[in-house]
């Protein structure tokens, strides 16, 4: 499925025209600051298609007479497209605010190719625009909003609690900075929902690489949980699993199963490796030393070198943490060295836990601006 960029004109890839904000001669066009060095780099680096969407308030009336706007309009165009800036539609929208045409923004009636159609993922899409009323429209469409508010009294008033709502809701970044919104684009990538469901198994998988620690753990084992929940919390991702598994005959594919799932989502949430650390970590817990040395790097292999005295530690069995990490190792596609020395059984298994969610979080670290494979091979 394609992801697009909704992008507002005025205000966002021009500068505004005030005090009549109608791009009329040519005295008053001039472009947004730093908007063609990264919007080029984002046209260029990320997958998106870029669709124009702006109001032009009353075009085609004896007060913005349309052979006043197409020439600048045009030469906006050809700007951008010099620049390998390409905008597969441009929709324009030519109505007055009182109208309340459905056309207009925040209005999705120029838009509705893209609602309900399977091509587009409209829900991992960005609107990117100055005014609230685009970022209703991102609300609207059910996709995220990228808000350039060079407004610091817009959040006050009578449209605060709008723009709180909108603050919670909708708005992904809040920046007036083209630089800042190519390095959110760049780096917000890595979210994935993820389902696998088999005669034993149904689990239901949403993945945040860049998150925040956040974690909804519920695979039916309170140990298991807790441990997955060291993932989330020390690799500061947002990690909610489910898992309805077969516990009535035992846990093995409840525990097996959730590892392959997990795998099979940080597989897809690391498509694209450009600009990745690819490696990382080691980890003392109180008497516990752990080791995880990790590479996201396409193949699949583990070392385990840790054993243990007790058969379970909760619920879980002690026998089926390897058995997780293999599950994780082969769907992720990544090599696993673990080692982990202690004597409090519990110490180790969190020691390692915690370890695996610090390697993590030090292989999928990536610099934006290294837009490369970490590899020789040029493939990973």
């Amino acid at each position: 499925m394609k992801r697009i960029l909704f992008i507002d004109r005025d205000g966002t890839l021009i500068n505004e025209a005030p005090p009549t904000y109608q791009l009329d001669s040519y005295e008053k066009l001039s472009f947004y600051p730093d908007m063609f060095y990264y919007m080029r780099k984002i046209a260029a680096e990320l997958d998106y298609e870029l669709v124009m969407v702006t109001n032009q308030d009353g075009l085609g009336t004896a007060g913005f007479p349309e052979d006043t706007f197409w020439p600048l309009h045009n030469l906006v165009m050809k700007s951008l497209e010099a620049e390998q800036i390409h905008f597969s539609k441009v929709f324009i929208d030519k109505t007055y605010p009182h109208e309340n045409a459905p056309t207009r923004k925040p209005g999705t009636g120029m838009l509705t190719a893209y609602l309900n159609n399977p091509a587009y993922d409209i829900a991992n899409s960005y609107v990117i625009g100055d005014r609230i009323t685009d970022i209703q429209l991102a609300k609207n469409l059910g996709c995220k909003g990228i808000w350039m508010n060079n407004d610091p009294e817009l959040g006050a008033g009578e449209i605060k609690d709008k723009v709180m709502e909108l603050r919670s809701s909708t708005i992904a970044l809040e920046s007036p900075h083209w630089k800042e919104i190519y390095e959110f684009l760049k780096m917000s990538l890595r979210v994935v929902q993820h389902q696998r469901n088999t005669n034993e198994t149904k689990i239901d998988i949403q993945l945040n690489v860049d998150g925040s620690g956040k974690a909804a753990i519920h695979t039916g084992l309170g140990f298991f949980d807790h441990m997955l929940e060291q993932i989330a919390r020390h690799g500061n991702m947002d990690l909610s699993i489910t898992t309805n598994g077969d516990l009535h005959i035992d846990e093995h594919h409840t525990i097996e199963d959730t590892g392959i799932a997990l795998g099979e989502a940080f597989a897809k949430a690391l498509a694209d490796k450009r600009g990745m650390e690819r490696y990382g970590f080691a980890l003392p817990m109180d008497e516990a030393d752990a080791k995880v040395l990790l590479d996201f790097g396409g193949r699949n292999w583990i070392v385990w070198n840790a054993s243990f005295k007790r058969e379970r530690i909760g619920e879980m069995p002690t026998e089926l943490f390897f058995h997780f990490f293999k599950s994780f190792s082969d769907a992720a596609k990544c090599n696993l060295n673990i080692e982990c020395h202690g004597d409090n059984e519990h110490h180790k298994i969190e020691a390692i836990f915690k370890c695996f969610a610090k390697a993590i979080k030090m292989a999928v670290k990536r610099d934006p601006l290294k837009n490369y494979l970490p590899s020789t091979k040029g493939v990973l």
